[in-house]
């Protein structure tokens, strides 16, 4: 096995479920940079048990790049694995396990650089970002940004490890993701004009999110991603507690994804301005009814120009030029907007095989991401 294959074995037996803590897998990280005298920095959770950390190889000054990736990975809970998802199982090119792709792969492929990049003459650093709770909404990172932004070495470029197949991903789509909640009056159901129907309530509602999302499909777009418009979705609803009873409550989460052209926060005001006239409609008669729309996690978009500076840099160092405007969200947007630093997302690996069962990472995909970290070493020391 080569030295990124062994940590990547490492990696994936730790089940950092985003569920879970992933503090056993930063302990092995803290550690194994320890051992090359890089000093390392962590920020927490409320509760102390999931961690970002920060590390900085070389002179500790602004400039240079930083390589972030998240630590956690999704559930494998009712996915039919054929193999155990947190031991590391070689095939004759693939390495399966969770989190392989998406993104241990990424990660192993950094500290395998690591005992080269410590002893290397450095003229510029290199920051390592490793962070917690990406898969529920980008929301560690947050907190290792709030102390980027205070007192740390700003980098010039940062690089998003997330599985591009070593394209250049210079785009993404926003997230802005909602609860909607529903107050109607309970009544009995054979008496249905002596109540107010919130599941009715959650139906109108979401009958004005379709038209939204109508009006969106067919505005501008943008050809470079799968589904060239912003998107709004409805995933989960609940409402109601017997048949015999009309509901007084019904909730539903919903989201947009947002091109970086189109302005979110208009599309839920847009959102919130028919959630108040559905719940004044039955207001005469119900002075209880209403619709409340709670934002409960956002992210930003992501647009890079496709001539920026880290876009050459990138591309010099993986060897090509292919861009892409990729279809998931990452944390670039936030480092773009909280730093102020251009991003680009690039790593080993396919979506493809992230967040399914049997997961996997191509030996050749970890090999192509060595040599692009390998020359970025060299391009620092220069």
């Amino acid at each position: 096995m080569t030295p990124t294959e062994k940590i990547l074995e490492r990696l994936i037996a730790f089940p950092t479920v985003s569920r879970d803590s992933n503090a056993d897998l930063i302990d092995y990280v803290r550690n194994y940079l320890g051992e090359y005298g890089i000093d390392s920095v962590l920020t927490a959770n409320d509760e102390q048990t999931k961690f970002n950390l920060y590390a900085v190889i070389g002179p500790g000054r602004d400039g240079g790049v930083m390589l972030s990736g998240h630590t956690d990975v999704v559930p494998v809970e009712g996915q039919d694995w054929t193999v155990d998802p947190f031991r590391m199982k070689r095939g004759d090119e693939r390495l399966y396990g969770r989190g392989s792709t998406d993104m241990k792969g990424f990660i192993a492929s950094v500290l395998a650089m690591v005992p080269r990049a410590a002893t290397a003459p450095l003229g510029q650093p290199i920051h390592l970002a490793f962070s917690y709770d990406e898969e529920i909404g980008c929301i560690g990172v947050r907190r290792m940004l709030d102390m980027l932004e205070v007192d740390r070495p700003r980098p010039e470029f940062c690089i998003v490890g997330e599985p591009t197949s070593m394209h250049i991903g210079i785009a993404h789509k926003g997230k802005t993701g909602m609860i909607c909640r529903c107050y109607g009056v309970e009544a009995h159901s054979a008496l249905t004009t002596k109540g107010l129907n919130a599941i009715y309530l959650a139906s109108d509602m979401i009958t004005e999110i379709r038209r939204i999302q109508s009006d969106m499909a067919s505005g501008r777009g943008d050809d470079g991603f799968s589904v060239p418009h912003t998107t709004l979705h409805v995933g989960t609803i609940r409402g109601g507690t017997a048949l015999n009873i009309i509901p007084s409550y019904c909730e539903f989460k919903f989201e947009i994804r947002n091109l970086a052209a189109d302005d979110a926060d208009a599309l839920l005001e847009r959102i919130r301005q028919a959630a108040g006239d559905i719940a004044a409609r039955h207001r005469d008669r119900f002075d209880r009814a209403d619709v409340r729309i709670e934002v409960f996690n956002r992210y930003p978009a992501l647009e890079i120009e496709p001539d920026a500076k880290v876009v050459d840099l990138v591309g010099a160092l993986v060897g090509h030029g292919d861009l892409a405007k990729i279809d998931f969200g990452t944390e670039a947007g936030l480092f773009r907007n909280r730093l102020g630093i251009p991003v680009v997302v690039c790593g080993p690996g396919s979506m493809d095989q992230g967040h399914k069962p049997d997961e996997f990472i191509l030996r050749s995909e970890l090999d192509r991401c060595d040599r692009f970290l390998s020359r970025l070493v060299d391009r620092l020391c220069q």
